[in-house]
């Protein structure tokens, strides 16, 4: 019997961001001034469940209020700040992979979401498709198309 490993997503607002697009273009741009070019979310928290999120977790992005897109989750890096408290940098693949809209009530910080709980990506086809308003992309997602 083969063994299952456990995965866990982690899900986060991303501030100031307006849409998919403006994550993409704030990513790039900050992404230039890291040694390895890999975008990078840094947080007070370092997740307890690191294995699961390590073994294919991804972090699902809250933009204007809803799921919109996720990353893959490559490492967890320790960062010490200029205050000396460590802190948790998530490295991130540089594609941004859009999802279906799942809303969600504002939250501090990230939390664990469960695979089953995750929205479905997007197909090839509406990866590159402009962002379509809020109500028309749920009721696409509403009735299967993704």
């Amino acid at each position: 019997m083969e063994h299952t490993k456990n995965i866990i997503h982690l899900v986060k607002l991303s501030v100031g961001s307006e849409s998919v697009d403006s994550l993409e273009e704030w990513q790039e741009a900050r992404r230039k001034d890291l040694p390895d070019k890999l975008p990078r979310h840094v947080t007070r928290m370092w997740p307890k469940r690191e294995d699961e999120i390590l073994n294919g977790g991804s972090i699902y992005w809250v933009i204007q209020g809803a799921i919109r897109c996720r990353q893959k989750i490559i490492r967890l890096d320790e960062v010490i700040g200029n205050d000396g408290i460590r802190r948790c940098g998530i490295v991130l693949d540089s594609q941004i992979i859009r999802t279906s809209q799942a809303l969600k009530r504002p939250f501090q910080g990230w939390r664990y979401l469960n695979p089953a709980d995750a929205p479905a990506d997007l197909t090839q086809a509406r990866q590159s498709e402009d962002t379509l308003p809020d109500d028309l992309s749920a009721a696409l997602s509403d009735i299967g198309v993704r």
